[in-house]
């Protein structure tokens, strides 16, 4: 079945059944990246604090290489960023929406985006819906954790409810549509973590349950 969430064993964490997704040796995707290489995604080159020349070192006490500057010391961190989404449903139908921008223009996705300073993961959802699909929703359980360690990033899906059916295509959409799982566009799925998150969102619908899904991905070549 197109939409089924790949098994794996089952754990708790914090009151939520979580299960993980084992991925097999033939998969494109496997999980785990080089620190190096975690790092030159984001290149710095001057420091943000006094504009003069910073350097790639491992601090004292710490263990990871940072960039620290030459002139004031002020060693700088750089942390993984949060994307946050949603499954949005009407009745039984999922919200897609087409994507208007790179990466990934004109696949399709649910809705999605970086968490914003200050805000929480559930109004960062209810955010991007609306400005993507013009959507209002009702924002249900925690459904996916995919961590992308090639790009410094996790993302966090949940499940939702549309408010009153309506829906249109924001700035960055293209277009928007109500999908049947028989006809979700598999093939012209944006990202990996989106197909996990649908393939989990239908895998748990048929069980007649919600459960946390963690997995973890690589980057894989288009």
């Amino acid at each position: 079945m197109a939409g089924r969430c790949r098994g794996g064993g089952t754990g708790r964490r914090a009151g939520f059944k979580i299960r993980f997704w084992q991925q097999s040796e033939s998969s494109s995707l496997s999980p785990g990246t080089n620190i190096q290489q975690a790092i030159s995604v984001r290149t710095m080159n001057f420091c943000s604090h006094c504009g003069q020349a910073v350097s790639l070192k491992i601090p004292p006490g710490d263990n990871l290489p940072r960039f620290v500057c030459d002139d004031c010391g002020t060693i700088h961190y750089q942390n993984p960023n949060m994307v946050v989404g949603c499954v949005p449903v009407w009745r039984d139908r999922v919200l897609l929406c087409k994507r208007a921008i790179e990466p990934r223009s004109g696949y399709w996705t649910i809705p999605a985006g970086f968490l914003e300073n200050r805000e929480t993961l559930e109004q960062a959802a209810t955010r991007e819906t609306y400005e993507e699909a013009i959507a209002k929703i009702d924002l249900g359980s925690l459904l996916a954790v995919v961590n992308v360690p090639h790009a410094s990033q996790v993302h966090i899906m949940y499940r939702a409810e549309l408010v009153d059916g309506k829906f249109g295509a924001g700035l960055e959409t293209l277009e928007t549509g109500l999908f049947l799982e028989q006809d979700i566009p598999w093939s012209l799925i944006a990202f990996p973590s989106v197909r996990f998150a649908l393939e989990c969102f239908f895998a748990d619908r048929h069980d007649g349950r919600q459960e946390v899904h963690v997995t973890a991905v690589e980057r894989i070549k288009y």
